[in-house]
């Protein structure tokens, strides 16, 4: 597909759009990631009949660098205004990571607007860390060193189990995407944004929800407690993907479509 880009107050965000008159799905990826990742479920979304849009986060991917705002408020509208300028109806909107609070954003903002989410791997509130987590996180992403130790973090401690087919090729075109001028920065603005926005929404969702944790997310301290507590603030349906690490949706797509096309079809009823 051409990638197609959106003007936005300070940039532009990058996407492509699977086309048809299907129910309009919008997925947008976690921090240093591309919207690729949803490259190994799009083919069974489609067959669904569903219309995948897959759109870069800020500063990340195809979308350009130096936006004054990364915060997660500021994606979650980027997500509506990728879903007004498709102009398809109602999108249920696909979030991974940090990518899942904007989601929570959005679907509060503009509820006629959102028919439902799915959060994969979903930091939608403050994780509680220790003192010495966020200082050695911090420390791993600083530069100059920082870029080299997020690409080795994310090749073999983000995909602790399956692994895609193309797995070393796909984060050797990250990696690359991360060394262009004004791309690391973006990253590390991403990387840092308080989800406590996000968190306070949770009981405000009104649409339908899909839970998607990786059992062997290195993210979380117990992935499985976190995914069932989501699910009941939430009122949501958890999909555990068995030895899958944050990005179930790329090393175990047989598992994870299939939800994602039940609960598209419960959204769009």
């Amino acid at each position: 597909m051409t990638t197609e880009f959106l003007d936005r107050p300070g940039g532009r965000i990058s996407f492509d759009d699977s086309g048809g008159d299907g129910p309009l799905v919008i997925a947008a990826p976690g921090m240093g990631d591309s919207r690729k990742v949803y490259r190994h479920i799009a083919p069974a979304l489609g067959a669904a009949g569903l219309r995948l849009v897959t759109m870069d986060l800020r500063g990340i991917g195809e979308s350009t660098v130096d936006w004054d705002d990364y915060s997660d408020a500021a994606v979650a509208s980027d997500y509506l205004a990728v879903a007004e300028e498709i102009a398809a109806g109602p999108a249920v909107l696909i979030g991974n990571s940090l990518s899942c609070a904007s989601s929570v954003i959005a679907a509060t903002d503009a509820a006629e607007s959102i028919a439902g989410i799915v959060i994969i791997g979903p930091f939608v509130r403050n994780v509680p860390q220790k003192w010495w987590q966020k200082a050695a996180f911090h420390t791993m992403l600083a530069p100059p060193w920082g870029r080299s130790a997020w690409v080795s973090y994310y090749r073999k401690q983000m995909y602790p189990g399956p692994k895609p087919p193309d797995h070393e090729e796909y984060v050797d075109a990250l990696s690359q995407n991360l060394s262009e001028p004004g791309r690391y920065s973006s990253f590390r603005s991403l990387a840092f944004n308080s989800h406590a926005e996000s968190g306070r929404r949770l009981s405000q969702v009104e649409q339908p929800v899909l839970v998607v944790m990786g059992t062997a997310d290195p993210d979380f301290p117990d992935p499985a407690a976190e995914a069932s507590e989501l699910g009941e603030i939430l009122d949501a349906p958890v999909v555990m993907s068995e030895g899958s690490g944050h990005y179930p949706q790329a090393d175990s797509p047989d598992t994870v479509a299939p939800p994602i096309i039940e609960l598209a079809s419960r959204a769009f009823g």
